[in-house]
């Protein structure tokens, strides 16, 4: 897809949002859809930050309840339903089992009471009443589990979904409805009308060019650059975010068909275990950070920390490097109050400044779209009436095995573009249409074809092999001994004969 600066410079907009995040996508993408003038800039790629390396749930937040944040539990529950309808393909009911042991910290009393509140406040929007499990209920669902101290447990309901695909969704539903939206920009400082913000001098990353974009509001969804941001605009400014650190591992083999909910013994803080790609995604870590968020990554502590947390109810675990298929870490940008990391508020806030600018602070995944009508509230005065869609959201009602022979492709390859794209999937196909070349799959440890990396780099903007390995088609999670799918995105990047513009 062609990266057409002079657009933005020939344009005054309604609204300039700043970061490519799932909050700046969603604000973009509702925006545009009622009625403003959107343009949204990324200074790396869309969801390149924080909203690649999330824990990949759409949920109520059940832990929230120990904070008593029923405000936000309600809010969330509400959101995962509306989020269920808008993306099928990308986020799918998902089961959860919370096992408790002898001498947890959190007795098996005090869980059925949980799970108990947590449906009552799901009310209409509950996608599944919780159930009671005795221990060898437990152990026949998930049969590697530790059975000494096993008391029971309950098995719940919330949802997963592809977060980075979700973000990506929302810029590509935003661009279809006519907003300018682009990656690799970066906003340099912000221009002004005596004290007022109209706009942002910016650089285009990846040629080096600098051009200003003119507009009447700028948002800063920025997640943990606000800050950085908040002092270009005033450089004695008080910090407005504080930041933590969530650290992810990709386990090779599936401990469970379900997701697991866990309290970690070290410290008592609840994370999760889930299927995730044919595998299992462990996490989160939450732990105070004060670097640069360019700079975050993975530490052997991270590591140690999940591995024995998991391992303390599956001790035959081989936790050696060779299992573990990939790791990742993203940094939350929470409203900056004291106390521990796990205590603070995952409520929004938005934050207006002198200058007319307004900060986006806050929030968690499955309320994004929420975050995106308030800031529009505040800023606009506008009311979000239309119903809630993405760009592949839809019933989709084509016989695979007929698709897969049609066009000469496998039924796991034609469900693999179901789920991907969603009632997208025909673009793909259309791709194999015009040059049947591009069913070959770019490696066997997955069912991409190589159509897939025509369409990321034709329609969905991805500029490097990163977007394309991390992002658009989630690579990196794929346990593959040659690394060939990796080395194929590489060449055909780099392949004249499908050139980016």
């Amino acid at each position: 897809m062609e990266r057409n600066l002079e657009r933005f410079i020939k344009k005054k907009y309604d609204l300039l949002v700043i970061g490519g995040g799932i909050n700046g996508a969603g604000i973009a993408h509702l925006a545009q859809d009622h009625g403003l003038k959107a343009a949204l800039i990324e200074k790396g790629d869309f969801a390149s930050g924080t909203s690649s390396k999330s824990t990949k749930l759409i949920h109520g937040g059940i832990r929230y309840l120990e904070n008593f944040d029923f405000g936000l539990v309600i809010e969330s529950l509400r959101e995962r339903i509306i989020q269920l309808k808008a993306a099928p393909h990308l986020i799918k009911p998902l089961t959860f089992i919370i096992p408790v042991y002898k001498n947890d910290r959190r007795p098996l009393w005090m869980m059925k009471l949980g799970v108990f509140l947590y449906d009552c406040l799901a009310g209409k929007n509950s996608i599944g009443g919780h159930r009671r499990l005795s221990g060898d209920m437990i152990l026949k669902l998930i049969p590697e589990i530790r059975r000494e101290g096993l008391q029971g447990g309950i098995l719940y309901h919330d949802a997963q979904m592809d977060d980075a695909r979700l973000c990506l969704e929302n810029i590509l539903s935003a661009r279809e409805k006519g907003a300018d939206v682009i990656n690799y920009v970066e906003a340099l400082s912000f221009l002004k009308e005596g004290e007022k913000v109209t706009g942002v001098l910016a650089k285009d990353t990846l040629g080096g060019a600098t051009f200003e974009i003119r507009a009447e509001k700028v948002i800063c969804a920025a997640g943990p650059w606000s800050n950085l941001l908040l002092r270009k605009d005033c450089p004695s400014a008080q910090k407005i975010i504080r930041m933590t650190k969530g650290a992810h591992i990709v386990y090779e083999g599936r401990l469970s068909e379900h997701a697991i909910l866990l309290p970690s013994d070290r410290d008592g803080r609840i994370f999760f275990a889930i299927p995730w790609m044919g595998h299992s995604l462990i996490g989160s870590t939450d732990t105070n950070y004060v670097k640069t968020p360019d700079a975050v990554k993975v530490l052997d502590e991270d590591i140690r920390y999940l591995a024995e947390s998991i391992k303390r109810v599956f001790p035959d675990l081989d936790f050696s490097s060779k299992k573990i298929i990939s790791s990742f870490a993203g940094v939350r940008a929470l409203i900056r109050k004291g106390g521990s990391p796990s205590k603070v508020t995952r409520n929004h806030a938005i934050i207006k400044t002198k200058s007319g600018l307004t900060f986006v602070i806050g929030g968690k995944y499955t309320t994004y779209r929420k975050v995106a009508e308030d800031t529009l509230q505040k800023v606009f005065n506008l009311s979000v009436k239309k119903p809630f869609r993405l760009y592949g959201s839809g019933q989709i009602d084509a016989n695979k095995d007929d698709l897969a022979k049609k066009y000469d492709i496998g039924p796991d390859v034609v469900r693999h573009l179901m789920d991907k794209y969603g009632t997208r999937y025909q673009d793909i196909l259309n791709l194999i249409a015009k040059d049947k070349s591009l069913t070959r799959k770019i490696c066997g440890c997955s069912p991409i074809i190589e159509a897939q990396l025509v369409y990321s780099i034709q329609n969905e903007m991805a500029v490097k092999s990163e977007d394309i390995i991390q992002r658009r088609l989630s690579i990196q999670f794929l346990p593959c001994e040659t690394k060939e799918c990796h080395s194929r995105v590489v060449r055909f990047i780099q392949d004249s004969e499908h050139p980016v513009s």
